[in-house]
């Protein structure tokens, strides 16, 4: 699992250099959009962070005190980002409507300004796309989380980037509205990181495992009936419990070796996932 440590790192310290560079760009220009955006890459640095800390403690090995692994790190990783995106959206929208309702928004738009916001679109660009395959690749929440971030702040970017050619124009309220724009695009987001990690702290069944579980199991001809079907996630693992019944003339052995195909089977077809088949005999 290094992989998903050396890509968190990398991701970490793009945002430690977009948020400096916004930051100094920002408070030089006055621009409300590139502030929105300093303060967004900040918290960003600060959710890579806790992202790469998730990544490194989510894949350690089950112990005695953590009987199901540490996988859930990764859904409050997830979690805690999506209630840093929210306070963002919170001081954008204040500050927008501020500058609009007194007026004070005019701003220097300069070379940098542009510079600043260009970079950060294919820094996000990259640093989202390799993300995007890394976290299909582990199946994980956190990366996922970061990706789906990032994806959003290159959309935020390209508002920034419109507001600013509007303000070199002498349209300054454009940047303000620019703001507002980019706190309703990261409101949407904070509302699906939040969704998705909140389901899978309170072991909500992932959407459409247990269906194809059960189509797994009725490819098995020595299972006669299956029920209880259990499902959950914990980070970039899913736990699958199950009952099965087998004919009850059958031996010990043979019926252990059933309920060991059906784990088979499953996790042939299904990453990252841990079966406990529990084993009756059928009495019609």
């Amino acid at each position: 699992m290094e992989k998903k440590k050396k890509i968190a790192f990398v991701s970490m310290l793009a945002a430690i250099f977009l948020t400096a560079f916004k930051l100094v760009v920002g408070l030089t220009t006055g621009s409300l959009g590139i502030l929105s955006e300093a303060l967004h890459s900040g918290l960003d640095l600060l959710a890579t962070g806790i992202t790469f800390l998730a990544v490194k403690y989510s894949d350690k090995p089950a112990d005695e005190g953590h009987n199901y692994g540490h996988g859930k790190i990764e859904n409050y990783s997830a979690l805690v980002e999506t209630l840093l995106l929210f306070l963002t959206c919170i001081w954008i929208i204040y500050e927008a409507i501020r500058r609009l309702v007194t007026g004070n928004v005019e701003i220097e738009v300069s070379f940098w300004s542009y510079l600043v916001v260009i970079i950060a679109i294919i820094v996000d660009f990259n640093r989202s796309k390799v993300l995007y395959k890394t976290a299909k690749e582990y199946n994980s929440q956190a990366l996922e989380a970061d990706a789906l971030h990032f994806s959003t702040d290159i959309w935020s970017s390209i508002v920034v980037l419109i507001g600013l050619i509007c303000s070199s124009f002498k349209f300054y309220y454009a940047d303000a509205v620019a703001g507002l724009i980019v706190s309703l695009i990261v409101l949407g987001i904070s509302y699906k990181l939040g969704k998705k990690s909140f389901d899978a702290l309170i072991d909500k069944a992932p959407e459409g495992l247990k269906d194809e579980i059960e189509l797994i199991v009725k490819e098995i001809p020595e299972v006669i009936v299956y029920h209880d079907i259990k499902v959950r996630e914990s980070g970039p693992y899913k736990f699958v419990d199950l009952n099965i019944h087998v004919n009850k003339s059958i031996t010990i052995e043979e019926a252990h070796e059933i309920s060991h195909k059906v784990e088979e089977a499953i996790t042939s077809r299904i990453k990252n996932v841990k079966v406990m088949v529990h084993t009756e005999p059928d009495t019609d």
